[in-house]
């Protein structure tokens, strides 16, 4: 299961309101049925009424303003090509484009039908079947049909980004078996999640690309099928979706108590810190703090000491998957795992979660933190017995000891760190020659750029860089634009950039696209590392294949120590907590899950927004100009 960048989801209590449940619904059955769960049981029953984590009578209305950064070129998301609008995504009901089946936020990995009113799987899961809603429409009224379904499917695996034939790579067939039905036969294999991730496919309508170029950028508004639509637009400035009032899944169980917002509009800024200053300002609603120099120091505000801009730490216990100074292990020079483990050594966590964090972070450790999914401590024996075979193939240290990162005393020397690096690239072949390290051999001088596209990571950057001048190694931080930065990570063209992998509850097909050789070679992956190592290839085809959850978790452990040990970047932090500032016009359900806030379930308190009256929130026009 794949993430995406909206603040998501999931929780295991349940709110003690009206919604309906019935007896616990089989993950796999033998006929057709209104969801599919990963492992185990559905939550959910098929007379279910609504999510336990919405409020389903919220309100409806009003104008919800989001911030973005950098600029749009775009309305397709589905291509390499292009800076896509805000708003659109590449997986999943989202504004503009309704999939076929929608996840629920408080299991692992279950879904529900949207655009399918049933999927059937056999037990085996080698093939899933869908039969779409009578009532499915597009915006223009046609109906959604089953050539919709196929053709987005090829397309995507012909034109899309590399993303969509890792996703999807073990589909064999697609077919029509009925007037609204559409099956797909996998190659085969297990693949137990196949089935769900199917069910995320964003359907596009093929009568409106009869005529268009889909591998081309364009700024023509799409049609869709969800919930909004783009209203209003300026290139780089803002876009505008307005909600449908003839929305045709407005009432299915699934929809309710969401998608509250009559009007989302982006306003693209050129920097976080041109962004932080608008919001006080109350040019937009609300916001997500990712920098904790930002979030102790930057909203110290009349607003905010009144109450009237929000400034709220929430809790959570979703995984965090992994950040870190990714080494692009195509070069040369980080081609050797000794390197980039010495080179680990020079960043100094401790000091600077004291000195520019203000202490709110936790070191990260594992590709796949904050989750019973990460690896500590020695393997377990089932772990064992999943890496016995790749002995000799794999570090030695993987079934010996728990990874830790190097870590200090936080004062800001780490002298004995930079000792340790020096020893590890002396046995690795370089040494110290006129202040420089320089290879034995061949006499090049270790020298690689860091590249950044937010000027807020230079302040983390130039110590790690000032570390490594210390030790000879010669480091250049270049930061450039959000257009740029993507093309050069698209293509690769990097030494050292920061890097963030998401990971579900229930990591799965998308585990291709960021380890696999056949990843690394492909442009526009997401193996921005460059991993090619057969055995993490076997290793992210067993968690694939994986038949319960146990043995899913245990497959997660043992990839996770290989990937640990391979030290493929020098690992960064986390929080297990969302900070979060917006104005006081929100009215919210009770219960936040486990796993954060899902904001799609928020709504405009009418009260709340006349007591308000935002600076600035009166000066905007309908088309968001001033």
């Amino acid at each position: 299961m794949t993430t995406r960048r909206a603040i998501s989801l999931s929780l295991m209590l349940a709110l003690t309101s009206g919604a309906a449940h019935a007896e616990k619904t089989p993950s796999g059955s033998a006929g057709p049925g209104h969801g599919l769960a990963m492992h185990g049981d559905l939550k959910y029953g098929a007379d279910f009424e609504y999510f336990d984590y919405v409020e389903p009578d919220a309100p409806k209305g009003g104008t919800l303003r989001r911030a973005a950064i950098g600029t749009f070129d775009s309305f397709n998301p589905f291509i390499i090509k292009g800076n896509a609008a805000a708003g659109l995504g590449i997986l999943g009901a989202g504004m503009l484009y309704d999939s076929l089946l929608v996840g629920s936020s408080d299991e692992p990995f279950s879904e529900y039908g949207l655009l399918a009113e049933t999927v059937e799987t056999p037990p085996d899961r080698s093939w899933v079947e869908f039969t779409l809603r009578e009532q499915a429409r597009w915006h223009d009224g046609k109906p959604v049909t089953v050539e919709d379904v196929i053709w987005t499917f090829e397309t995507l695996l012909a034109k899309g980004t590399p993303f969509y034939r890792f996703y999807f790579g073990n589909v064999e067939s697609v077919e029509k078996t009925g007037p609204r039905s559409v099956r797909f036969k996998f190659k085969p294999g297990e693949n137990r999640e196949l089935p769900l991730i199917l069910g995320q496919l964003p359907v596009l309508p093929k009568h409106f690309w009869k005529d268009r170029d889909f591998g081309a950028t364009s700024l023509e508004a799409p049609l869709g099928s969800g919930a909004y639509a783009i209203d209003t637009f300026e290139p780089g400035r803002f876009v505008r979706w307005k909600r449908r009032d003839d929305y045709w899944a407005r009432d299915l169980p699934v929809n309710r108590g969401t998608k509250n917002f009559d009007v989302i509009q982006y306003d693209y800024y050129r920097d976080a810190d041109v962004a932080i200053e608008a919001l006080k300002g109350g040019e937009y609603d609300f916001r997500v703090e990712n920098s904790s120099k930002k979030w102790a120091t930057a909203y110290d505000t009349p607003d905010v000491k009144r109450g009237r801009l929000l400034k709220e730490l929430v809790p959570n216990q979703r995984g965090q998957g992994t950040q870190g100074f990714a080494f692009n292990s195509r070069r040369d020079f980080f081609k050797d795992p000794r390197v980039r483990r010495a080179l680990s050594y020079a960043f100094d966590f401790e000091w600077s979660n004291k000195t520019l964090f203000y202490g709110q972070y936790k070191r990260t450790r594992s590709y796949f933190e904050n989750s019973e999914l990460a690896a500590t401590g020695l393997p377990s024996a089932a772990e064992v017995a999943i890496l016995e075979p790749f002995r000799g193939r794999i570090p030695d240290e993987v079934f010996t000891e728990e990874f830790q990162p190097p870590s200090t005393d936080g004062s800001g020397n780490n002298r004995a760190n930079l000792r340790k690096a020096v020893e590890l690239l002396k046995e690795a072949g370089w040494s110290i020659r006129d202040g420089k390290m320089t290879h034995d051999e061949t006499g090049e001088v270790l020298a690689f750029e860091f590249l950044l596209v937010s000027p807020a990571f230079e302040r983390v950057v130039l110590p790690f860089k000032k570390n490594l001048d210390r030790i000879g190694v010669d480091v250049s931080v270049r930061t450039v634009d959000t257009a740029q930065y993507r093309r050069r990570i698209d293509a690769f063209d990097f030494d050292m950039i920061v890097q963030s992998v998401g990971q579900s509850d229930s990591p799965g097909n998308e585990q291709r696209d960021y380890w696999t050789s056949e990843a690394a070679g492909r442009e526009g992956s997401r193996n921005v590392f460059g991993i090619q190592d057969p055995v993490i290839d076997e290793l992210v085809e067993m968690v694939i294949a994986a038949p319960d959850r146990q043995q899913l978790v245990d497959r997660v452990r043992a990839l996770d120590r290989v990937l640990q040990w391979g030290y493929y970047l020098v690992p960064n932090w986390h929080i297990n907590a969302d900070r979060l500032v917006y104005w006081n016009r929100f009215g919210r359900p009770e219960i936040t899950p486990k796993q954060g806030i899902v904001f799609d379930a928020w709504w405009i308190d009418p009260q709340k927004d006349a007591a308000l009256k935002r600076p600035g929130a009166s000066e905007k026009s309908a088309d968001g100009k001033n």
